[in-house]
């Protein structure tokens, strides 16, 4: 039965004077950013100590990893990660604990360091489906490349969107995309929306393709989803070059201290080396070993996450079961339920988000900003929020959900009366 007004705002008085409670003693709870928890840290502890004798310094072709050299990585590496990316040993090129610096290096590479669009005369524009990654958008916005907003859809973004603007335009050279368990929706691109992707005709000769698979082995559930192989699909649709994949250990061992690679053309691989050799000699080559010496291969890399799944997953589900508990037969909000990555996503009532997010903030629950899920931080209809539970405890996590629930409805209801 519908309430009238009148209940309504008595309802509201009630939610206030519970939220007046934690202003008087709020909490100190962050949730703000998908990093491990201290446990998931400790299931690489033994990385540390794989190097039992001066021959694990070694590398095929007897190369000392303790010394210069090795551009683009050591075999070993390019082997482990050639077989997570599905390449060729020659598409593979290792860097350090950064994927993000990687694709940096690939836009300068591509687009900047060559010259082929003066930054000084002409306009650069990427599409970036949304709601997306905030750092994706900083990088580009910070490079004075101009984004356009997509709609991410349930399969990925809005092909139809995307191949009409691609089509005409030569000042868009690329799209963001995380394909499996995307940040934050947890999504994962389609098989046709990754062919569609490789085939469409494009406005631009070089247009890249930035696909940043940060969450390629990072399952939840059994029911392990993977999107399609982007540089097999783009070979076989005579783009090859289109293709520039990326992936890390940032959340598999030690965010600080990872592994990344980039899987791409043997020509894109040459085009980065290139811009890379007059930045450094080569990266840190005993952790790429570390590395190796400790995961193996992917399946050895599969029974470690799932190690991780079995950290992550009761978090995941708390959350489901608190939102349902709490919004039963209530429209305030709707949330992903994700089967791998590192976030759940919410969408509010159009213009509450941002409100939600400054209510927790004074309270001491800190999330992410509303409108960073989108370029420029500007989501029109200001209904987007990312949380990110992986850090915290699930005592915590308790708390601060039940925090989040009762600002998503206070907000959403003097928002609907009008106070």
């Amino acid at each position: 039965m519908k309430q009238s007004a009148e209940e309504l705002t008595k309802y509201y008085t009630h939610l206030k004077i519970s939220y007046d409670k934690y202003v008087d003693q709020p909490l100190n709870l962050n949730i703000k950013r998908g990093i491990p928890s201290k446990e998931q840290l400790q299931l690489s502890q033994p990385m540390l100590d794989v190097f039992s004798s001066s021959s694990d310094f070694m590398s095929q072709g007897n190369v000392d990893i303790r010394n210069y050299g090795e551009l683009t990585g050591i075999y070993e590496a390019k082997k482990l990660f050639s077989e997570l990316l599905e390449t060729n040993l020659d598409e593979i090129l290792i860097g350090g604990n950064s994927s993000l610096s990687l694709m940096h290096l690939a836009i300068v590479s591509n687009l900047l360091s060559r010259k082929k669009v003066p930054l000084s005369n002409d306009t650069i524009k990427f599409l970036c489906p949304s709601p997306g990654y905030d750092r994706h958008f900083a990088m580009t916005e910070n490079l004075g490349i101009e984004m356009i907003s997509i709609e991410l859809k349930e399969d990925g973004p809005d092909m139809d969107e995307v191949e009409r603007l691609v089509k005409n335009d030569a000042a868009i050279k690329g799209i963001w995309c995380v394909p499996t368990y995307s940040n934050p929706t947890g999504i994962t691109y389609s098989d046709e929306v990754v062919d569609r992707l490789a085939n469409m005709k494009t406005g631009s000769e070089d247009f890249m393709v930035l696909w940043d698979n940060a969450y390629l082995v990072h399952h939840l559930t059994n029911d392990k989803h993977s999107a399609k192989n982007l540089l097999t699909a783009c070979k076989a649709a005579g783009n090859p070059d289109r293709a520039w994949m990326f992936c890390s250990t940032s959340k598999i061992t030690f965010p600080g201290a990872g592994v990344s690679a980039l899987g791409a053309s043997k020509r894109n691989i040459d085009i980065v080396a290139k811009e890379l050799s007059f930045q450094t000699i080569g990266f840190d080559k005993i952790n790429q070993m570390r590395h190796v010496k400790f995961l193996k291969n992917k399946n050895h890399i599969s029974q470690h996450m799932d190690d991780h799944a079995r950290i992550l997953k009761p978090k995941f589900d708390l959350i489901n079961q608190k939102l349902t508990d709490y919004f039963a037969g209530k429209d305030y909000v709707k949330w992903t339920e994700p089967k791998g990555g590192y976030f759940v996503h919410l969408t509010t009532k159009n213009g509450c988000a941002t409100d939600i997010v400054h209510a927790l903030a004074e309270i001491g629950v800190a999330i992410t900003e509303a409108g960073a899920t989108y370029p420029y931080g500007d989501n029109p209809k200001d209904n987007s929020i990312r949380l990110a539970p992986t850090p915290v405890s699930l005592e915590d996590l308790d708390a601060a959900m039940d925090a989040i629930c009762l600002c998503i409805e206070s907000i959403s209801l003097k928002k609907e009366l009008s106070l």
